[in-house]
C-alpha cells in the first residue's frame, strides 16, 4: 500500500479577507491592504503593470524599500511608525508587525492552507494531535486550536513562540491544549520518535536556511529528507494529515510529493502537490509565492 500522487499540480488561491486584500500589483512591487494600513512591498514576480493610479500607491501607509537581494530592508512610514495592530482570520486572531525582513510577521497566501488545515481538524472523530514545526507567530496552530485540535507549537525563536503566546492569548484561546515549545525542530521529532510519541497532522513550514536555540544550522536541501522521513515515523494510525510547505526558489511541490510518498509507504490516501497564490481583489492575476504537497489520509 502507497499513497497516490496527484498527476497534476494544484493552486491553492488565497483570495481577500475582511483583514487582507492584494489590491494591485506591477513594476516588481504588490500594493496590499492589512486591516486598515495599506502597505506597499517589493515582488519581483510582477512584470505587468499596475491597474491603480499612481495616488493610490503614493498613499500608502508603509512602503518597504530593500537594502540587498534578500528579505533585509527597511520600512518607511507615511506618518509616525505603526507598531504591533490588531488582525483575524476566523476565530484565529494576532498581531501584525512590520519586521525588517519585508513581511508582517505572517503570510497572508497561507491562508489557503490553514482553510485545509480547519477542514482536517474538524473532521477528525476525536481531538486530534497536531504538531505544528517551524510555527513562527502561530497563526496556523491559533486555526488548529480553534478548531478543536490539541498542538504542539515548535520553533527555535524564543522571540517567535513567545509572540506566538501572545496571539493566543489576544485570540482569547490561552486556555487551549496548546505547548510551546522552543527548541531545535529536528531534535524534538528525534526525541518524540523515540519516546514513541504519535500525531494525528503535522505541519512542516520549513525556511530555506536557519539556525535552532542552540545555533544548530538548518539547511532545507541538506535536512529536509531526514526530518520528513522523522515526521512520517509519528504519525498515528488514524493520522489526517501530513503538510510540508516551502518558500525556497529551487525547490517544488513535485519534488516534494516525491519526497513524501517515500517516506509515506505502508500508508494508503493521496498526497497533492503545486503551490500557494495570492489573488488580485479583482480575481485575475496572481502571484504564485511558496510550493507545498500534502499528504491526506482520505482523497
Amino acid at each position: 500500500m502507497a499513497p497516490k500522487i496527484a498527476p497534476a499540480p494544484i493552486v491553492m488561491r488565497t483570495t481577500g479577507w475582511a483583514d487582507y486584500a492584494l489590491l494591485d500589483s506591477g513594476h516588481g512591487k504588490k500594493l496590499e491592504r492589512y486591516g486598515r494600513y495599506t502597505v506597499v512591498r517589493p515582488e519581483p514576480q510582477c512584470f505587468w503593470a499596475p491597474r491603480l493610479e499612481q495616488k493610490v500607491w503614493d498613499n500608502a501607509d508603509a512602503v518597504f524599500d530593500p537594502t540587498d537581494e534578500d528579505e533585509a530592508g527597511r520600512w518607511r512610514f507615511k506618518g509616525k511608525p505603526i507598531e504591533r495592530f490588531d488582525l483575524a482570520w476566523g476565530k484565529a486572531k494576532f498581531h501584525g508587525q512590520f519586521t525588517p525582513f519585508r513581511h508582517l510577521a505572517f503570510f497572508p497566501e497561507q491562508a489557503a492552507n490553514w482553510a485545509w488545515q480547519d477542514e482536517r481538524v474538524r473532521a477528525f472523530k476525536a481531538q486530534p494531535k497536531i504538531l505544528n514545526l517551524f510555527g513562527y507567530t502561530g497563526v496556523a496552530s491559533l486555526v488548529c486550536a480553534a478548531a478543536g485540535a490539541a498542538v504542539t507549537h515548535v520553533d527555535a525563536s524564543k522571540k517567535s513562540v513567545g509572540f506566538a503566546r501572545e496571539n493566543a492569548a489576544f485570540a482569547g484561546l490561552a486556555d487551549k491544549p496548546i505547548r510551546w515549545i522552543v527548541e531545535d525542530a529536528r531534535k524534538f521529532v528525534a526525541r518524540e520518535v523515540r519516546r514513541g510519541n504519535k500525531y494525528d497532522g503535522i505541519i512542516l513550514d520549513p525556511p530555506k536556511f536557519g539556525r535552532g536555540a542552540d545555533g544548530e544550522v538548518w539547511r532545507l536541501f541538506e535536512d529536509l529528507a531526514a526530518l520528513t522521513k522523522d515526521c512520517a515515523a509519528l504519525l498515528s494510525d488514524d493520522a489526517s494529515f501530513l503538510l510540508m510547505n516551502a518558500y525556497a526558489a529551487r525547490v517544488s511541490g513535485a519534488a516534494m510529493s516525491g519526497l513524501l510518498a517515500q517516506e509515506l509507504q505502508g500508508r494508503g490516501g493521496v498526497i497533492d502537490w503545486g503551490e500557494l497564490s495570492l489573488v488580485e481583489e479583482k480575481g485575475d492575476r496572481q502571484i504564485g509565492l511558496s510550493f507545498f504537497a500534502r499528504w491526506s489520509s482520505e482523497g
